[in-house]
């Protein structure tokens, strides 16, 4: 049994990678594409939570597809802790009365996949990428 999940870690890893790519994607869709329609949607570019939102719509898009893995997941690292300790943790320090679950999360997720890389089932894996 140990065997068989130590063989599809790494398949594990890649859809993790997947998962939090498709989702921190969404939330630069709705900012930059106006889908889906949400009350962030129309946000001005030259404002936080528009840079935010360029920066969820590329890196999503780069993660999601697994090109330059372990920059574009330290770079979505950081954007998350900022917006946790701008957004969510004036309000209050414990996350489940700020709301920063999700941002605390992504941060730890995004700073995981800067060390394990992007699995096997990714653009960098394919290109032979120290990424990888």
């Amino acid at each position: 049994m140990i065997g068989t999940l130590n063989r599809l870690a790494p398949h594990a890893l890649s859809l993790l990678r997947i998962a939090a790519a498709l989702l921190v994607l969404q939330h630069g869709t709705t900012k930059i594409l106006g889908f889906p329609a949400t009350q962030m949607t129309g946000v001005d570019l030259t404002t936080p939570p528009g840079i935010a939102g360029i920066i969820e719509l590329v890196g999503g898009l780069l993660l999601l597809i697994g090109l330059f893995s372990r920059a574009t997941a330290f770079i979505l690292s950081g954007m998350t802790a900022v917006a946790y300790f701008l957004v969510h943790a004036p309000q209050s320090f414990f996350p489940i009365l700020n709301g920063g679950e999700l941002a605390a999360l992504y941060c730890f997720v995004f700073f995981y996949l800067t060390f394990s890389g992007p699995g096997p089932w990714s653009v960098d894996a394919l290109r032979g990428s120290t990424d990888a």
